[in-house]
This record gives structure tokens, C-alpha cells and sequence, in this order.
């Protein structure tokens, strides 16, 4: 990560069993951060209520909930858990001003509808590893939530989030991995790892006609004013 520029990261929390590990990674290294939450796609774990949440999310190194929200590409059924479970994450971040970690898939109108419903905009967020429409993004942004693109952004055949890259606000703006998935083009297939980010930054660059610097200063002040940190 130092080599290639990519001063943090924070380690996604996806289930409750597996967040003492998750904490550990943070409280071992000064540049990572964590957060708790149950990821929609599993179903075979300890469900979260608020008040697990809550305890968690007073850790110090925890900087938000998630991650959280819809699944309907791997539940096809769209089940009602899945809803409860988003509202639940939801009712967590508003009671301890935490920030969300967004998941969305095949679930957009759902997502952005529950999102109003229990009143997300309250803490705002990020709409992680984005790969829906400019205007999905738009009422996401409207509720005063960060759009967080992935190495999905520089694949050949990804022209329509090419086109919201280019579009979201620069102070909106966040790059991620979602490692150890999805790794940007030229590892593309392999396992993903922090340090290929700066390879986000850098198609995001390309496309909006910018230097690599400003991505990577926007970035770097987006993810410390959302999450309330301060990145050397």
C-alpha cells in the first residue's frame, strides 16, 4: 500500500463470526480501519440486532456500518430477512452517527427505496463497489451519499460506469478494491489487494481528463471527512 500511495483502508466487517479478525487487522495496523455489519448474500450466520451493532460500532478503530443493504442477484426470491436486516443496519449507523457501507445488486429500486423509507440520508454513506446507472447514482448522491468505484471501472467492457465515473462530483468520489475480488486491469483474475487501487485512481483519471494527483487528493479528503479520520 505505502509504495503504491494508498495511505488506508478499511477492512469491510461481512459477518459477526468473522469480525474479531477484522478488528485485529485494524488495531495492529495504524493505517487500517474496520467496520461491522452482516453482508446481505449471507443467511447461514448469527443475525445482528441494533444493539449487537451498537456495541461494536463503539470500537475506536470502527468508522461505520456495514456492510449492509440488498442482494437479489444470489436471492432471486428478494426475501423479506434481507430487508429487515438492511433497516436493522440502517437503525444502527442514525443511533451512533455512523456512516454506511452500501451493497447493491440486482436490487437498486429496493435499496434506494428503504434508504428513504428509514431515513439513510441522516448519516450518509458510501454506495460501495458501484456498478448501476447515472441515475441510481444521482438519488444516492442526493441523499448525500459517496459513489465508490472498483477495478470493475477498468475493464473494456464496463462503458456505462465509465460514463458515471466521469460524472459524480469529484467531492463525492471514493475508489476501493472489494478484495480479494475484482481486481483491476492488469491483474485482472487474480486476487485483489489494497495496493491496486491506485489503479482505480488512475483509469478515473483517464476518463475525467485529470492528473492522477487529484484523484488522489479528492479521495484521500473524501474518505477522512465521510469517515472522520486523518490520513498521512
Amino acid at each position: 500500500m505505502k509504495s503504491a500511495r494508498v495511505g488506508a483502508a478499511l477492512c469491510i466487517g461481512v459477518s459477526l463470526e468473522g469480525l474479531p479478525g477484522v478488528l485485529s487487522l485494524a488495531e495492529t495496523h495504524e493505517n487500517l480501519y474496520a467496520s461491522v455489519g452482516v453482508h446481505p448474500e449471507h443467511h447461514d450466520c448469527a443475525e445482528p440486532d441494533v444493539e449487537t451493532l451498537l456495541q461494536f460500532a463503539h470500537h475506536e478503530r470502527v468508522l461505520g456500518i456495514g456492510e449492509t443493504g440488498l442482494d437479489y442477484y444470489w436471492h432471486k426470491d428478494k426475501p423479506e430477512w434481507q430487508r429487515e436486516r438492511f433497516r436493522i443496519h440502517i437503525r444502527a449507523a442514525k443511533s451512533c452517527r455512523k456512516p454506511l457501507i452500501i451493497h447493491t445488486r440486482d436490487s437498486a429500486e429496493d435499496t434506494l427505496r428503504i434508504m428513504r423509507e428509514e431515513g439513510a440520508e441522516a448519516v450518509g454513506g458510501v454506495m460501495h463497489c458501484f456498478t448501476e446507472t447515472q441515475a441510481v447514482a444521482d438519488e444516492a448522491l442526493s441523499m448525500g451519499f459517496h459513489i465508490s468505484f472498483s477495478g470493475i471501472v477498468t475493464f473494456k467492457n464496463a462503458r456505462q460506469l465509465k460514463e458515471v465515473a466521469k460524472n459524480i462530483p469529484l467531492e463525492r468520489l471514493l475508489v476501493e478494491t472489494d478484495s480479494p475480488y475484482l481486481a483491476p486491469v492488469p491483474y485482472r483474475g487474480k486476487v485483489n489487494e489494497p495496493a491496486y487501487v491506485r489503479h482505480v485512481a488512475e483509469e478515473i483519471a483517464r476518463l475525467r481528463g485529470l492528473d492522477i494527483s487529484a484523484v488522489e487528493q479528492a479521495t484521500t479528503a473524501n474518505f477522512c471527512r465521510l469517515f472522520g479520520v486523518s490520513v498521512n
